[in-house]
């Protein structure tokens, strides 16, 4: 024993050499006073007549055994409650003054515990009995004169606590293990891919063609309370499509409608669409492998393997997939530009054969029981070949009555190669305070895409006479695609109700687009077309941070949080155009665009208030961003299709959404309803565009579709969402939404009038004997109004593009069934056969009308009706209780997926 000079004495310790796990010295700073450490040293700490605290110097330590091997537990809860006086009803309770996982030896140390109190140890592991024990300090001991004596009763040694297998618990980790289709929550909805028997086999888009508050049109694009979401993968933004990425490979969609201050500020018309990908944590080692084939001879073939041991969580997939689609489609369009008006009419075969493989891997690393590493990687490859063929009509309109009438044979075929390759990096450090944590993440996503698009035309002047002449095109294009992100959190609990939460993140997005447009000549020789090529570049970048508070007062919540966004964008655009000092000759002209919002401020406020066990409601407010998309902003001329012009507006400015919402949640029994009222104001709302323009090889007036600024517009709506287990066997989701919109653009540009629409879909899934089971969904899409804004992007749709709002347009009523049959077989069902069929009455359609200032425009497309698929699927692996690395629990990253009470992303 020694002393400082303050007159304490500190007491060096040495372990018992079996408690490995413990450190070997521990220092104990015992106050007394300065005559000496006897009784009164201890006996003055309690609160008592002098009113002091009891001595923080206690120690508690010991080792989790297994009852049967006596080998230590790894993964065991242990938590020190602690009964205390409320001193608001001057009545006791328990608290958790300690908390800790158990390393792979079992072992656990609590320190600076006071010594005077009443103390219980509570055990539990996956598997086993709970243990709930009281222990104590020695108080005699602690009275005594010896120094030895003291020490030993502040320093308890518990030696080994046995914990027994229970049966019992085994069996419900099983059945609990079962998640439900759909997990709802008034601030998300959670949608488990597993569940859904007709995503086997397909990708994201599949998916999403189930889940409640989603609606996807045939080409993949999807939309969201009529506005198209941002989209992430595992909380990051991406630049992957939803076509890109297997369904098989997903474990679960989240769907976020109104986010607050801790998530990405843009998406601000529809909200967040985030992708949590597979990653098994379950200890030992796990997979499944999967083949398929479909309607057309596409097929798919695939895996995954999760192995964890020790410290380490390695987890891969692989995925193979060739689809062949079909898209039938008719365009009618009158165009009354100038005498003559022109009447189009179009006829379209178009078919897309594609290919991917898609691969990830990645591990987990857990340096101890606050502190995880992870690293993961994909990679993605695939090509398309798309070609359509075209039977053209167009009749030449004349004021005098006169018309004459022409016809186009126009083929059309296309070349893709498209590479995708993305890291992730994440840091995860849990405090010793229960819910403090700091994580922090760096994310690299690169995209490249290489086409050649080759468009011959035969024109027919008298459509019963002899072909007049022939005209073929090519252009050459590729593109790189680089986001790059890196953020951290931090989550600091003040007080048992109360949370502060603050963050920053730096997104940084770069993109190259080069397209160099040929005319073909007669001999087959490409001639460059100067005019009609550009060499774009775009580079996008947002500095943000954000803070936020979250408290309770009874049965009233609130959560307050502001983020800030400072947020640049400049773009160059290279392109040739005729030089006056060279007559003949050409110039490359670069252009330069941007914009700068220094500080862009975003509150957000949550209020809920329970009003019983069963009911909760809910009001949120929030202020969003949607910046433009490339393809919005490049001044590129698209001119692959010449009947069908579009171009980008570089001068367009971000639009920003106000957004309303309050909900209602009432949960009974096994069932769950949700009633949502909302409404979104945007000003300066991105929106498609008709103008014309003279075409600078022709000199002929053009029709140009583009992007401008409306000056406002907005949506309201009214969803309701059912979750009912009618019976043991049979299962019901219902989502009704009802909604209006409108886009005002200005006196100048028509619109169309604002209007009630109504969205419908309903899942439902039966139980049947010998191990089948039945899945059938069907929604249905009245006439609305075209999207209004959401240039979220990110691989919001399909095929990569965007939905964006149409100030001139509306798409008229469609829907359709599916259905899947699933049986199970082998031991414990590790294997099952799935046949699911798509648009069973083949009524799914593309039915689009759009009056604009020069034409008015009906096309009608419809995309694989009736299609069908087989898909395999096996599971195998091995599970050890005793390699259960921890418990979940709500701050860990491994239940943070599944907790729908915590944001997992910013």
């Amino acid at each position: 024993m020694t002393k400082d000079s303050s007159g304490q004495s500190e007491l060096i310790l040495k372990k018992d050499s079996t408690h490995s796990g413990v450190q070997d010295t521990t220092r104990h700073k015992m106050r007394s006073a300065a005559s000496g450490a006897g009784a009164s040293g201890f006996a003055g700490g309690r609160r008592g007549g002098n009113g002091r605290q009891s001595p923080a110097i206690g120690h508690f330590y010991g080792k989790i055994v297994d009852a049967k091997t006596n080998k230590g537990m790894d993964g065991c809860s242990v938590q020190l409650v602690m009964s205390i006086v409320d001193t608001a009803s001057h009545s006791r309770r328990d608290s958790v003054v300690r908390g800790a996982i158990t390393p792979s030896n079992g072992e656990f140390s609590f320190e600076n515990l006071p010594i005077f109190g009443y103390y219980k140890l509570k055990l539990t592991a996956i598997g086993y009995k709970p243990v709930d024990q009281r222990v104590a300090f020695n108080l005699k001991d602690a009275q005594s004169a010896d120094p030895d004596q003291r020490l030993g009763a502040v320093d308890k040694d518990l030696g080994n606590i046995k914990m027994d297998i229970d049966a019992t618990s085994l069996a419900q980790v099983t059945v609990t293990a079962d998640k439900p289709l759909m997990q709802l929550g008034i601030d998300r909805k959670v949608y488990n891919v597993e569940k859904d028997l007709s995503a086997a086999g397909g990708t994201a888009v599949d998916v999403m063609k189930n889940i409640p508050s989603l609606a996807v049109d045939i080409d993949g694009n999807v939309t969201m309370r009529n506005a198209t979401p941002t989209i992430f993968v595992d909380g990051r933004p991406t630049t992957l499509t939803l076509d890109q990425i297997p369904a098989d490979e997903i474990e679960s969609i989240e769907l976020i409608t109104n986010p607050g201050a801790k998530f990405d500020a843009s998406g601000g018309v529809s909200g967040i669409l985030n992708i949590v990908m597979k990653k098994n944590k379950k200890a030992g080692y796990n997979g499944a492998i999967r083949a398929g084939v479909d309607k057309r001879g596409g097929y798919n073939f695939g895996g995954n393997l999760n192995v964890k041991e020790g410290k380490f969580n390695f987890f891969g997939s692989a995925n193979l997939n060739h689809r062949k689609t079909v898209s039938p489609g008719t365009t009618e369009r009158l165009t009354f530009i100038s005498n003559p008006e022109y009447l189009l009419n179009q006829t379209d075969s178009s078919v897309n054969s594609s290919h991917s493989v898609f691969g990830r891997l990645g591990f987990d690393f857990f340096m101890d029981n606050r502190n995880t590493f992870s690293i993961s990687g994909t990679i993605v490859h695939g090509t398309a070949k798309p070609y359509t063929n075209s039977n053209i009509t167009q009749d030449s309109l004349y004021n005098d009555g006169y018309s004459n009438s022409s016809f186009t044979q126009r083929y059309s075929n296309t070349s893709t190669d498209f590479n995708n390759k993305s890291g992730m990096l994440s840091y995860k450090h849990n405090f010793p305070r229960s819910g403090e944590n700091w994580t922090a993440d760096a994310n690299y996503t690169r995209g490249q895409t290489t086409s050649i698009n080759q468009t011959n035309s035969y024109l027919y002047e008298d459509p019963q006479g002899p072909l007049s002449s022939i005209y073929k095109q090519q252009t050459n294009s590729s593109g790189n695609n680089e986001f790059i992100t890196a953020q951290t959190d931090f989550t600091n609990p003040l007080t048992e109700k109360s949370k502060l939460e603050a963050g920053g993140r730096v997104a940084i997005r770069n993109i190259s687009n080069l397209n160099n447009f040929y005319t073909i000549d007669s001999s087959g020789n490409l001639v460059y077309q100067p005019l009609l090529s550009s060499n774009y570049n775009y580079r996008d970048q947002v500095l943000a941070g954000y803070i936020q508070y979250s408290n309770s007062v009874g049965n009233f919540g609130f959560q307050l949080g502001l983020r800030a966004e400072n947020s640049n964008y400049k773009g160059t655009n290279s392109y040739a155009e005729n030089d006056p000092s060279n007559p003949g000759g050409l110039k490359d002209t670069v252009g330069t665009f941007s914009n700068h919002y220094p500080v862009s401020l975003f509150p957000s406020a949550f209020l809920t208030q329970k009003l019983n066990d069963d009911q909760s409601l809910q009001l949120n407010y929030t202020r969003r961003i949607d910046r433009p998309s490339f393809l919005q902003l490049s001044p590129y001329t698209d001119y692959s299709d010449s009947l069908n012009l579009s171009r980008g507006n570089p001068n367009l400015k971000p639009q920003f959404t106000n957004s309303l919402e309050m909900a209602y949640q009432l949960n009974y029994q096994k069932n769950t309803f949700l009633a949502s009222v909302y409404y979104k104001y945007t000003t300066d709302l991105i929106t498609r565009y008709q103008t014309t323009e003279v075409n600078p090889l022709t000199d002929s007036i053009v029709l140009v579709n583009t992007f401008i600024n409306a000056n406002s517009s907005y949506i309201g709506g009214l969803e309701l969402i059912g979750k009912n287990s009618l019976t043991s066997w049979w299962d019901l989701t219902t989502n009704l939404n009802i909604y209006t919109s409108k886009i005002n653009a200005g006196d100048s540009i028509p619109t169309a009038p604002a209007s009630f629409s109504w969205f419908a879909k309903i899942n439902t899934t039966f139980k049947l004997p010998k191990n089948l089971t039945l899945q059938i969904t069907g929604d249905y899409t009245s006439k609305t109004v075209l999207p209004p804004g959401g240039t979220a992007g990110g691989g919001g749709g399909g095929r990569g593009g965007t939905v964006s709002g149409n100030a001139q347009g509306y798409s008229l009523p469609t829907g359709g069934v599916d259905a899947s049959l699933k049986y199970e077989f082998m031991k414990n069902k590790a294997a099952s056969l799935t046949f699911s069929m798509n648009d069973i009455f083949a009524t799914r359609r593309s039915d689009v009308y759009i009056n604009a200032q020069y034409s008015t425009q009906h096309t009608l497309r419809y995309r694989d009706p009736q299609f069908f698929r087989l898909q395999f699927n096996y599971r195998f692996g091995k599970v050890d209780i005793s390699l259960f690395k921890r418990k979940p629990k709500q701050d860990d990253p491994d239940n943070l997926q599944n907790n729908t009470d915590t944001p997992l992303t910013q």
